[in-house]
């Protein structure tokens, strides 16, 4: 376990580290089970655990921050319960009830207190929620058993190059996230994995991660490596993509709720086509872990397309998302769950 008093808040990066407790509830005979903290962080699963052989996992991620006056706040938890619900149904795993899993967030959270990063140190306390399908098993066909787990880890950017260090850069692939009408658009693990070549090559070439073109015909947009895009037009119009193959990011779902309603921006959910970059002077990648990371660069077939990073859009939607997730500013319904 990491020695929490020698923590440098201020740069965590987005790695693990043990804490004290997480929550486990496990699945049976057509229900989940009461679930409750445990301390130790090893799993003991069957070898037949279907998990390990067809990829059967579905996972979230949201966070905790510490406000001012030291309260936990949890933000919009009941999406990522949601999301969870959706991720689980795609692969025929039984769902996990909003109350288990607000229930399970809560109680890891007040258990790992200590390890709520300070007010605006830049750090917060990230939670991976995660199912996955266990028990004996040898053919192609759900779990009979599953487990719900819950752990925490203080985290810091995702990115390395976050809004105060001047922008990320990205690359185009020739992989495809995910096929047509297959997972693309809900959160479960072999998405992640099938992933991990394209970011390595991009990262081989200098960039921080890959951008990621429509599987039929790759001229559009789909997501910046782990997280979903934006763009904001030299008119000042907060741009998005709308494909059925990109995962529904609660963070871009906000944005789009605060460019609107406080910002006062056009705000558009559509395709975007690689060729429109220029049209961008802002660009950035949003999510959980990357928050807004403001994009400087994306290379596409030996083209360089620049942006402001962090343009004067880009920053207000951070500095405003950041102050209702530190509990500054009143946020919208439903959108700030306080940890007792």
């Amino acid at each position: 376990m990491a020695d929490l008093e020698n923590l440098d808040w201020k740069n965590l990066g987005f790695s693990y580290i043990k804490t004290d407790f997480r929550f486990i509830a496990t699945y049976k005979n057509g229900s989940w089970s009461q679930g409750g903290l445990v301390s130790e962080n090893a799993l003991q699963l069957s070898e037949g655990s279907p998990v390990l052989h067809y990829g059967q996992a579905c996972f979230e991620g949201l966070k905790a921050y510490r406000s001012q006056e030291g309260k936990a706040l949890l933000f919009r938890p009941l999406e990522n319960a949601k999301r969870l619900q959706t991720s689980c149904e795609r692969l025929l795993m039984p769902k996990v009830s909003e109350e288990l899993f607000l229930r399970a967030c809560t109680e890891v959270v007040k258990a790992n207190q200590k390890w709520l990063a300070p007010y605006k140190s830049g750090a917060s306390l990230y939670l991976r929620p995660f199912v996955i399908g266990v028990g004996d098993n040898l053919g192609v066909k759900p779990a009979s058993e599953y487990l719900f787990i819950v752990f925490c880890a203080p985290v810091g950017a995702y990115f390395k190059g976050g809004i105060e260090k001047g922008g990320a850069r990205f690359i185009t692939t020739i992989f495809d996230r995910a096929a047509p009408k297959g997972t693309g658009g809900v959160k479960v693990g072999g998405n992640y994995a099938a992933s991990l070549l394209a970011h390595k090559m991009a990262v081989e070439q200098g960039y921080d991660d890959c951008i990621y073109l429509d599987p039929a015909t790759h001229t559009k947009i789909e997501e910046v490596g782990a997280a979903n895009f934006f763009g904001i037009t030299h008119d000042s119009a907060f741009i998005t993509p709308h494909s059925p193959s990109i995962l529904p990011s609660i963070t871009r779902k906000s944005l789009m709720v605060l460019a609107k309603e406080h910002l006062k921006l056009k705000v558009e959910e559509r395709e975007i086509l690689i060729d429109e970059l220029g049209a961008f002077k802002e660009a950035g990648a949003c999510g959980t872990a990357a928050i807004i990371t403001p994009i400087k660069e994306i290379a596409h077939n030996n083209k360089s397309y620049s942006f402001e990073a962090p343009g004067n859009i880009t920053k207000q939607l951070y500095d405003l998302l950041l102050s209702i997730q530190q509990g500054e500013q009143e946020a919208p319904k439903d959108w700030i769950f306080e940890v007792g």
